[in-house]
């Protein structure tokens, strides 16, 4: 029965439309289209709620003390790990000359 079905929706199928010929001036040309886009992103710009200039101030204070904090302590442990690496090395080196 499932192939009595496909023999006829094959042979009573009509011939598939033919797609019409697009012309190359349907499309927009770059700047056209990239004009377009910096317009869209300047009405998105407009709708956003900016923060202040004292909320940016303090938050870029707040995150340069932090990065000078964990600079300097990242120092101090770089120091303090390569100071007993180089300790450690010296006294195998002592211990395996005696």
């Amino acid at each position: 029965m499932a192939d009595n079905e496909m023999k006829t929706a094959v042979t009573t199928g009509s011939a598939p439309a033919e797609k019409p010929a697009k012309k190359k001036d349907d499309k927009p040309s770059f700047f056209q289209r990239a004009i377009a886009w910096l317009k869209t992103v300047r009405a998105e710009c407009k709708k956003v709620t900016w923060a202040s200039w004292e909320s940016v101030r303090s938050n870029s204070i707040v995150v340069i003390v932090t990065s000078i904090v964990f600079a300097v302590f990242l120092g101090v442990l770089d120091y303090a790990f390569g100071s007993s690496i180089n300790g450690l090395s010296r006294l195998v080196a002592h211990l395996a000359g005696n």
